[in-house]
């Protein structure tokens, strides 16, 4: 939706999550117009001010990307967490 600079975190993202839902410290793609541009480790979750540990479809907050701040509007954000499988 739109970028936020913030003095002590760098640019932020502002979106609004479409389906499923985001999670803090989880990995993050960022596509643009469906070409990967980045992959990586999220830093911060934000909504409204407050720090969150996730986010459901139909909300708004604010993503920090480790490494990554070149974000455009209309930019998508996928959230996905590796797990790993004993036995």
């Amino acid at each position: 939706r739109a970028t936020f600079k913030i003095p002590k975190l760098g640019v932020i993202a502002g979106c609004y999550v479409l389906e499923g839902e985001m999670r803090r410290n989880a990995k993050v793609r960022v596509f643009r117009r469906t070409k990967q541009v980045f992959q990586g480790d999220m830093s911060s979750l934000k909504h409204e001010k407050d720090d969150v540990k996730e986010m459901r479809r139909g909300f708004e907050c604010g993503i920090g990307l480790n490494g990554f701040s070149e974000f455009e509007q209309g930019d998508i954000l996928e959230c996905y967490t590796v797990e790993k499988v004993v036995g």
